[in-house]
């Protein structure tokens, strides 16, 4: 079967699935498969497809058909333009954390301090600390120590291997521990906390794409009845971890502005970035 062939099969299949758009599905896998790009599927409507392409091809349609997400078949995700490693430990990277790294970086090349300190929170696949990362090593170069945390052993493994992927291995150092416990014993030692928390509450489950819900960790996506449970925990402990004038730099659910920002009782300053719809999706609260 050639491509052209190939994919219009695959499109008529995914349409009746409530998987999203059927041929970006469809040349996304075929991609994948044949290690292509999407100029290459173009170009080339009619060259054949081996029988192992074919097979291959069809086993991750029938992941697509059953509602597995795309990243966590093709195991890759773009961020901050760069390719991040993906599996089912790990939140899957959303464009609206673009948002919170765009903001840390603004802070962070403003604030004059050569070397800050930096910890991200729950750090999933690295997206935010390694892209905030490869952004420091540009010039102006920041030379900062930057560290971060997740409570689960598989995805860091995924960080770390990001990591590795994009030589910023020696550039983050990562633990393992909840929230800010593996940091307990230091005092106003930080310049910079950022995390991107669960924050979905338990009883809201159906407000969740069901392949988010089925498919995605539920560690890294759900915080207690009403999605706090991070936040109220988070905050206080990054009060006293951040040095006087530090940031903490928290994304937030669509509709949590008035509770998170609640929450952060003792701070000099609270503010919001909306996203692209003009959304807030993102508290700086400054020390």
């Amino acid at each position: 079967m050639d491509i052209r062939t190939t994919i219009a099969h695959t499109v008529e299949r995914l349409s009746a699935e409530p998987v999203g758009p059927p041929r970006m599905a469809a040349e996304t896998l075929l991609m994948h498969v044949l290690g292509c790009d999407r100029a290459y599927l173009h170009a080339h409507p009619e060259n054949e497809l081996s029988a192992d392409e074919l097979q291959l091809f069809e086993a991750a349609v029938a992941r697509r058909a059953a509602g597995e997400p795309l990243q966590y078949i093709t195991g890759h995700q773009e961020f901050y333009s760069l390719d991040f490693l993906v599996t089912p430990a790990v939140l899957i990277p959303r464009p609206e954390t673009e948002n919170l790294v765009e903001a840390a970086l603004g802070l962070i090349r403003k604030c004059g301090n050569t070397k800050p300190r930096i910890v991200d929170v729950g750090t999933g696949s690295g997206c935010i600390i390694l892209s905030i990362a490869h952004e420091l090593q540009k010039p102006p170069v920041i030379a900062a120590e930057l560290q971060a945390l997740d409570i689960s052993p598989a995805a860091l493994a995924v960080a770390r291997e990001n990591a590795k992927r994009l030589s910023l291995d020696d550039s983050v150092k990562f633990h393992e521990g909840d929230l800010l416990a593996p940091f307990a014993s230091e005092t106003a030692s930080y310049d910079f906390i950022l995390s991107n928390p669960p924050y979905v509450g338990r009883g809201e489950q159906d407000k969740v794409q069901k392949e988010v819900r089925e498919h995605e960790p539920a560690v890294a996506v759900f915080a207690g009845e009403h999605g706090l449970d991070i936040y109220r925990r988070l905050i206080p402990q990054a009060h006293k971890l951040l040095k006087p004038g530090g940031w903490l730099l928290l994304e937030i659910g669509y509709s949590m502005k008035t509770e998170v920002l609640g929450l952060f009782n003792g701070w000099a300053e609270t503010r919001t970035i909306p996203d692209l719809q003009g959304i807030p999706r993102a508290v700086l609260a400054k020390k």
